[in-house]
């Protein structure tokens, strides 16, 4: 595919709207609007002051549209060529009529993300900072924008960058000891060696410690519901998405599957997960929900377990609470409105009711507590990406190697993983990520992006 060619797209959604947008990048973008468009001056595309706005008429084989064309010159642009945007009335059917027209003047179609890649490949922005936009159009959250947009503003490409030019001016440093070969210039240039990687490698660090905090804003945390048949479990799942999604009754052993459902707890996604009553059971059925259960409590963030305060403590509760041993969780003590009969106190217990919606609010925020996200700060640099967190796993790794084995290993043999390490890093930026994986980003935008 040649990247000279002038791509077309409409990067509006396809559905009616006050406004379409029908993009176009390329050498041959503006004689193509020139072919298309005329101001109410008459003038053409190509004489018009670039980012500014200009009212006319598109002239299609069949109809015509009065719209406004904005040209951008390259490299001042989004993607550092020639573009120019027709900004039309909204309705899928002007657009496409538009777009076609555009093709039908020698431009192309462009493929998904193209516009974005060409960024990219004309160093209008790096590879992170681009899946930062992505990040930010398929946001759920207020978190999950932010996060992207640090991205997108360049917070770890510069991380990336700066780590590079100090592993570069690592093994200059390295190289010109080659000239020296004397023992003790050696001696103290692998003491140097090891005070700057020691300090790049915390550096990375502490970067990759916020990735369990980025997993939580990129997917939701993972909040399951856990307890003996009829202690109010279902109940709780209605009262924290606001509506009826699980069928409640008096009847134990009414929930038998596994029933999913999430909201926005602040700025977090909770991924909800209702389960059957575990207790010992002859229902065939029953007890394979039972087991899910058992289960799920290996790869839950965070378990509820339910207690229900208007009876007394049974064998089964304690056996839930033993399971729970080393995890992360809640005891939930419920019915608070009824008579208490449980007379039994617990590490990290609340009392709710979800007939009052007494202790409800001390429910959220404890479970917010617990993801820990209030203590990373709003600007930093939050690991979302699991290709960031590889890449910088594998760097740190590099150079761990590095500060374990400079004192026996030369220094020709050190500066192998150090120009690993220096690969690693670039990935992030993509200046040393291979054509295929930029490609398979790229991919993942939608079509007109």
């Amino acid at each position: 595919m040649n990247n000279s060619d002038s791509i077309v797209a409409i990067s509006t959604g396809a559905s009616s709207g006050a406004i379409s947008i029908v993009r176009m990048s390329g050498k041959d973008c503006v004689s193509i609007a020139d072919s298309l468009f005329v101001s109410i001056s008459g003038d053409k595309p190509s004489s018009f002051v670039p980012r500014m706005l200009t009212l006319g008429t598109i002239k299609t084989e069949s109809f015509n549209e009065q719209a406004m064309c904005v040209v951008f010159k390259g490299p001042k642009s989004y993607t550092g060529e020639d573009m120019v945007e027709f900004q039309c009335h909204g309705g899928t059917q002007i657009a496409s009529g538009v777009m076609r027209e555009c093709i039908a003047a020698g431009a192309r179609i462009a493929t998904n993300g193209e516009f974005t890649k060409r960024a990219f490949m004309n160093g209008k922005m790096s590879l992170a900072s681009a899946e930062g936009m992505m990040d930010m159009i398929n946001a759920e959250s207020d978190a999950e924008v932010r996060a992207g947009y640090n991205l997108l503003s360049g917070s770890l490409s510069k991380l990336a960058s700066s780590a590079q030019a100090e592993l570069m001016d690592v093994l200059s440093e390295i190289e010109v000891s080659f000239d020296y070969p004397e023992e003790t210039i050696e001696y103290i240039t692998k003491a140097k060696v090891k005070e700057r990687l020691v300090r790049l490698e915390a550096e990375i660090s502490k970067v990759l410690a916020t990735a369990s905090a980025g997993k939580i804003i990129k997917s939701g945390i993972n909040v399951l519901i856990v307890g003996k048949p009829n202690v109010g479990k279902s109940s709780l799942l209605n009262k924290l998405l606001d509506r009826e999604r699980a069928i409640v009754t008096d009847i134990a052993g009414t929930t038998r599957d596994i029933i999913e459902d999430s909201f926005m707890l602040g700025d977090v996604k909770i991924n909800l997960i209702d389960t059957a009553g575990i207790h010992d059971t002859a229902d065939k059925v029953e007890k394979i929900g039972v087991d899910k259960a058992k289960s799920l409590m290996d790869q839950a963030d965070i378990i509820l377990f339910l207690i229900d305060s208007s009876r007394a403590y049974s064998k089964e509760d304690e056996e839930i609470l033993t399971a729970l041993k080393g995890k992360n969780y809640i005891v939930v003590k419920t019915k608070s409105d009824l008579n208490e009969k449980l007379n039994k106190t617990f590490e990290n217990e609340i009392e709710i009711s979800t007939l009052t919606g007494d202790g409800m609010e001390n429910l959220k925020n404890k479970i917010l507590e617990l993801t820990n996200l209030s203590n990373i700060p709003a600007d930093s640099i939050i690991i979302t990406n699991e290709r960031h967190k590889d890449a910088l796993t594998r760097a740190n790794k590099s150079l761990g190697r590095v500060i374990k084995n400079i004192s026996a290993d030369t220094l020709d043999l050190v500066s192998i993983d150090i120009k690993q390490a220096y690969i690693e890093v670039g990935e992030i930026t993509g200046n040393t990520t291979s054509e295929d994986i930029i490609d398979q980003i790229f991919k993942k935008f939608c079509l007109g992006k």
